[in-house]
């Protein structure tokens, strides 16, 4: 492998080191079910490991490898080479000590593709899966290039319960200067520190809620950055004694957290956007209106991977603008599918937005599946679907909507679409289905058999 690493970058990499008195890198990748992954390695290791990569068993990860499949090796990718800034370090619990740390206690973080012994790239790496799709678009003509809307809560744990900060109680892009607003802009910075571009930041609906808008970028760039904000605003958040989670729906009655994902294809030899035509549908080219076809066909078997928990389907209900049914449209916030209006520039801004993803999912296999449905539709030229611009729950009550296909209900239904999705599962390669499915079908049938506080409540005085 060290023969394919960009020598000018190994040097910058190493200038890097020295200057900033790195003592430890991180070796980061990331499992089947999304969860983030580190080997930490002494600094002086780390020129070996770019020669050789880094030795680890497989299969202790759970639905990552079979036994006989357990030598792998991690390599680094230098692109995503970091210094981890000093409040994102795992001795950076509060900000005195922080601010006792010296130059031995210097990490960085560099993200790692899994090799096999033979050198070749592990099928049950969703890195991998996601390049595998990224290579069938640029094949195809296209880059694809995305902008997620990352939502979650900022919580204090009281008498033995998750609440909300007691004055973050703000709406949909109030303006405040309570101590919410200070950890999210100290999340931004330290976001910005490590080269993640992210454009806004704002609190979202419900109490407790935030959102941070990422710059556009290449969909494995982004797909890197997820992985990696996800644990730092994790750290940040627990300095202030807080904790940042993304679960989809941590709170009855309130709205749900998600990762609504704006999409483009750029077109490689003109390196313009491919969804737009000033004379299409709102300005959708027969592309752009192709791949958005393609994404409704397989909305519900992509919908396992983009919202993976029990919790998901607690966030896919009514009244919450959040989607419900397999439909599009422009103005309707309830679709699954939004056609944002362009901005000055339509050239550059044109997009379509998927709405049914949730900051859980592993984002490797929710964008590399995302990219194939999209493909299927152009490879297929699929026929687009009038668009649906008003909300389905404000019609009249009698007024049929059979003809709409509905997102599945429960995590249950969306593995049985997934099992009947022959794309979805070609674009996961049969380990990473096969893990993904036993992993999320035990999850399924420990929540089934469980009986919860509800049903007590409800039931057990008539009953």
């Amino acid at each position: 492998m060290a023969e394919q690493q960009d020598q000018a970058l190994v040097r910058q990499v190493m200038e890097t080191i020295e200057k900033e008195h790195v003592r430890f890198v991180n070796l980061e990748f990331t499992d089947v079910v999304g969860m983030a992954k580190c080997v930490t390695i002494p600094v002086e290791q780390f020129p070996d490991c770019l020669e050789r990569g880094k030795w680890f068993d497989g299969s202790s990860i759970e639905a990552f490898a079979r036994v006989a499949e357990s030598d792998m090796y991690l390599f680094p990718d230098l692109r995503t080479f970091t210094v981890l800034p000093v409040h994102v370090r795992p001795q950076a619990l509060n900000r005195e000590i922080a601010d006792q740390l010296d130059a031995g206690d210097v990490v960085a973080r560099v993200i790692c593709n899994v090799m096999t012994p033979d050198g070749e790239p592990f099928e049950g790496d969703p890195r991998a899966t996601l390049l595998r799709s990224l290579e069938l678009a640029e094949a195809m003509g296209y880059r694809f290039q995305v902008a997620p809307e990352l939502e979650f809560f900022l919580l204090r744990f009281e008498d033995g319960g998750p609440t909300p900060l007691p004055h973050d109680r703000g709406g949909y892009f109030d303006l405040s200067t309570d101590l919410a607003a200070t950890v999210r802009r100290q999340m931004v910075q330290a976001l910005q520190q490590m080269g993640i571009v992210i454009e806004a930041s704002h609190h979202e609906v419900a109490a407790g809620q935030h959102e941070l808008d990422f710059q556009a970028g290449d969909a494995l760039y982004i797909a890197d950055s997820l992985m990696t904000a996800k644990y730092v605003l994790k750290a940040i958040a627990a300095q202030h004694g807080l904790y940042a989670t993304f679960l989809p729906k941590p709170f009855y009655n309130v709205s749900g957290s998600g990762l609504h994902t704006h999409q483009q294809l750029i077109d490689v030899r003109t390196g313009k956007n491919a969804f737009f035509d000033e004379h299409g549908e709102y300005g959708l080219s027969e592309v752009g209106c192709h791949f958005l076809a393609g994404q409704l066909a397989h909305a519900r078997g992509m919908c396992a991977i983009v919202a993976p928990l029990v919790n998901s389907y607690k966030r896919l209900v009514p009244g919450y603008e959040a989607p419900v049914y397999v439909n599009w449209g422009r103005v309707n916030r309830e679709a699954l599918i939004r056609v944002p209006r362009p901005g000055r520039d339509p050239q550059h801004s044109a997009r379509i937005e998927l709405r049914s993803c949730d900051p859980s999912c592993n984002p490797y296999l929710a964008l590399a599946v995302m990219l194939r449905a999209g493909l299927d539709g152009i490879q297929h030229r699929m026929p687009l679907p009038p668009a649906m611009d008003e909300s389905l729950f404000l019609r009249d009550e009698g007024e049929p909507i059979s003809r709409l296909s509905r997102l599945p209900a429960t995590l249950g239904e969306a593995l049985d679409d997934l099992r009947q999705d022959a794309l979805i599962r070609d674009t996961l390669g049969d380990l990473i289905y096969e893990g993904f499915l036993e992993a999320k079908s035990i999850e399924w049938n420990e929540y089934r058999k469980h009986v919860h506080p509800w049903e007590l409540e409800r039931y057990l005085p008539i009953f």
